[in-house]
């Protein structure tokens, strides 16, 4: 139902020379430690965002977090627990070295999505993404389909994000240049056999700018599509745009760009994004209310069919601090959220933590951080709530 915005993707330049952990610095031509890319001075060439940046320095290109995707598959090794139990490994039926296949991924029914965002096929990490589909149940799974953009060009990452529902897939590719470098893009595709996919649409944003990173994350339900643009490689806040269609996907219409209430430069606001129904969820992973990058998610709502939205809630962490980065991931299921904190350090050193919220008539106002400024729902709620506490207390 909802799109899963997987994000990995931070590639460093590692230096054959420097340890294990280390990364070239292209201008200095050292060594040095290197975290995350936001850590640093935006503008740096410190911490590369591509591959290129320490040209003659013996760099390798190896990905800031390691394991993910080299030649990557998109499923577990076969151990279980509790009452899940591996049935199938997925892999592409053309896989090659440094596709990163398995980078993103989103399931509806019998269908099963994985983006391969550095795929070569329309040029060096033009990208793609595969379909695959069970018909067994889910006993086993057979690639149907594989998606590339009819434009696909080098360095367009198709595939760092994508979504599905229903018949609908949808696609981003934050490094596409329609409006400047990296302004970004996402691509509709659909089917009406289970077998071909065909383009319908590619979205852009309305005021599409260079460095704006559009398609970065990506959620659909129903007719409406959420894309994300963090804004990365420019000092922006981020945002979120949604897109309708009233013409069963025959066109896509821009009907709202969402912001935060507190905008502020580097939050990334919209590294990820989530939908259910009337409720969109947009994480900000880089948020400073607790701490430099503590991060926060923002939920939207809709009561005019989505011809607007508002700012309903801000969630934080109830032990938030420096570095969790809070919002990097998010999903939403009816009155439930779920947002991801990477670097959370409860089990250790960037350990990472997930946090649930639940939305009990309104109750996610009085659990985020902006609840003060907003006003109180009704008496009949507030004496309900009340009740209800008196009794848990006596």
């Amino acid at each position: 139902m909802f799109g899963r915005a997987d994000p990995y993707f931070h590639t460093g330049s590692k230096n054959k020379h420097c340890e294990d952990g280390e990364f070239c610095n292209a201008e200095e031509e050292e060594c040095f430690g290197c975290y995350y890319p936001g850590d640093l001075v935006p503008g740096s060439t410190a911490c590369d965002r591509y591959e290129n940046a320490c040209d003659g320095y013996a760099c390798d290109g190896s990905d800031f977090y390691g394991d993910v995707g080299q030649g990557g598959s998109a499923g577990g090794g076969g151990g279980q627990t509790g009452a899940f139990a591996f049935i199938d490994k997925l892999t592409a039926s053309d896989g090659a070295e440094d596709d990163y296949f398995g980078g993103s991924a989103a399931i509806d029914g019998d269908t099963v999505v994985i983006g391969a965002c550095r795929d070569d096929d329309g040029g060096s990490s033009s990208g793609s993404v595969y379909v695959l589909r069970t018909t067994d149940g889910g006993a086993t799974y057979r690639q149907v389909a594989k998606l590339t953009a009819a434009d696909a060009a080098a360095s367009d990452y198709f595939g760092v994000s994508v979504a599905i529902a229903g018949g609908t897939i949808v696609v981003g590719a934050y490094g596409d240049d329609d409006a400047g470098s990296t302004s970004g893009s996402a691509y509709v595709f659909r089917t009406t056999d289970g077998a071909t996919y065909v383009e319908v649409a590619k979205l852009t944003a309305s005021d599409a700018a260079t460095a704006d990173r559009f398609g970065r994350s990506v959620a659909i339900d129903g007719n409406t599509i959420v894309v994300g643009a963090d804004q990365y490689y420019s000092s922006g806040s981020g945002s979120a745009y949604v897109f309708l269609t009233t013409d069963d996907g025959t066109t896509y219409v821009e009907v709202a760009k969402l912001t935060a209430s507190d905008a502020a430069a580097y939050d990334r606001f919209g590294i990820s994004v989530a939908i259910d129904g009337a409720t969109i969820v947009v994480g900000a992973f880089t948020d400073d209310d607790a701490g430099s990058n503590s991060g926060s998610t923002y939920v939207f709502r809709t009561t005019d069919g989505g011809a607007t939205y508002g700012q309903v809630a801000k969630l934080t962490a109830s032990d938030a601090a420096v570095d969790d980065y809070f919002g990097y991931s998010v999903a939403i299921d009816g009155a439930t959220i779920v947002v991801g904190a990477i670097w959370d350090d409860d089990a250790g050193s960037n350990s990472g933590s997930a946090y649930v919220f639940e939305d009990e008539s309104g109750w996610w106002d009085y659990f985020s951080s902006d609840a003060a400024t907003r006003a109180l729902p009704s008496a009949a709620i507030l004496l309900a709530a009340a009740a209800v506490l008196a009794a848990v207390l006596a």
